[in-house]
């Protein structure tokens, strides 16, 4: 850069612009035009912090902001640039007034010598009105090559490095003043805090993509180990030489696989926290045919049921002992029979689950709070762990018990 930077450029510890000094420089008298353009710059700095707000898209935000910034300023030319530190340059990223070649592939130099690069090095806005005299600094061959007269450039902050500059060009003849500095800085500022705003949600979003996929290979090992578990209870039922142990280690080896379902369904669920609870159960029941049969299940059940995954674990289970109970008790002799699962969403604050059979039905004094069954006993302490409320309805034929679960978990 030349040595012939003036008097009136900011030192570091001032916030004045590196502007050409001139003899007879006079404020501008703000009447008139002028002061209609004023009042228009703050409508348009107003309406750049609405639309950083409304979470406009950042592509949308940069071009919206270029050309409000060079409408502001009466300007035939904007751009804003994005600083590529493996290239010590600056990319323009956005513009109006340019060629279509030159937004996303046009550079300028980022090094001191450069007015954008030295807005940029020291945070300092720059102000040339006479490019064609200007010894301060290189003028850049795009300004050259686009007749620009006059340009100004201010620093673009973002999450915690600057992320480039804005510019301002024109080949028009005139003069940019404080005014029109303080103008673009605003500009500069709005924006400054999008890109803020959009590289740290970025980061965010980074940071929960990688807890999901760590959430998910552990999902993933505790299926794979609770496969492991129920693999080695079915090998030692079916090597006990005791029915009645043999009976109760296959009743065991389906609760694990109940859970284990759940995790298998959320290693491979884009929404770690939900999972379909319809789906969840027409899998549990698919692993519960074997065990039941030579009863049949029948499901009614509505397409899709979001439910929480935690939740959703002990809802299976529940199902699991009614239908393992159903199958035990209702056909006796082995007798071929169907269970009916069924699944009503009533409202948006529950889901009526219930499990029926055609069977010998329970003793009339039965009472499930009583019980001394163990798979019983299960559902009615999973059923109060869900806030949920399970009961015995009354029927001519077999047994109907119905669980009615909130769709969501009740505060502490």
């Amino acid at each position: 850069m030349s040595g012939m930077l003036l008097s009136s450029m900011r030192t570091p510890d001032t916030d004045e612009p590196v502007v050409e000094e001139k003899p007879g420089d006079e404020p501008e008298d703000l009447t008139g035009r002028a002061l209609r353009l004023r009042i228009r710059q703050q409508e348009l700095l107003a309406e750049l912090g609405v639309l950083a707000l409304q979470r406009t898209s950042f592509t949308d935000l940069l071009n919206q902001t270029a050309r409000m910034t060079a409408e502001g300023l009466e300007a035939e030319f904007c751009k804003i640039m994005e600083y590529i530190p493996s290239d010590k340059r600056l990319l323009v990223r956005a513009g109006v007034g340019w060629g279509e070649d030159v937004v996303g592939n046009a550079t300028v130099g980022a090094d001191l010598d450069s007015p954008a690069g030295y807005a940029l090095q020291t945070g300092k806005p720059v102000i040339s009105n006479h490019l064609e005299n200007e010894e301060r600094f290189r003028t850049p061959e795009l300004l050259v090559q686009h007749g620009i007269r006059r340009a100004m450039n201010v620093i673009l902050q973002g999450d915690g490095l600057p992320f480039g500059v804005l510019e301002v060009d024109s080949r028009s003849e005139g003069e940019f003043g404080e005014h029109d500095i303080a103008f673009l800085q605003g500009a500069a500022n709005v924006l400054g805090m999008a890109i803020e705003q959009q590289q740290y949600q970025r980061k965010l979003q980074a940071a929960l993509d990688r807890h999901q996929i760590l959430l998910k290979e552990v999902n993933h090992r505790v299926k794979n180990s609770l496969q492991v578990v129920s693999s080695m209870l079915n090998l030692q039922a079916n090597t006990v030489g005791d029915p009645a142990l043999s009976e109760r280690l296959m009743e065991a080896s389906t609760r694990i696989l109940a859970v284990g379902r759940a995790y298998n369904r959320l290693a491979y669920n884009a929404d770690y926290e939900n999972i379909d609870l319809v789906g969840y159960l027409r899998e549990i029941v698919e692993d519960l045919e074997a065990a039941v049969a030579p009863c049949n299940i029948q499901l009614d059940t509505p397409k899709e049921i979001q439910f929480a995954a935690d939740r959703a674990i002990l809802v299976a289970l529940i199902v699991n002992e009614l239908i393992l109970n159903a199958a035990k008790h209702a056909y006796a002799g082995s007798q071929e029979g169907v269970i009916h699962l069924r699944l009503v969403s009533s409202d948006d604050k529950a889901v009526s689950i219930s499990v029926s059979d055609d069977g010998i039905g329970l003793p009339a004094d039965f009472d499930p709070a009583l019980s001394k069954r163990l798979g019983t006993r299960i559902a009615l302490g999973l059923a109060g762990q869900l806030g949920a409320e399970l009961t015995r309805q009354k029927t001519t034929k077999g047994t109907h018990f119905t669980l009615v679960v909130p769709l969501h978990a009740k505060a502490n």
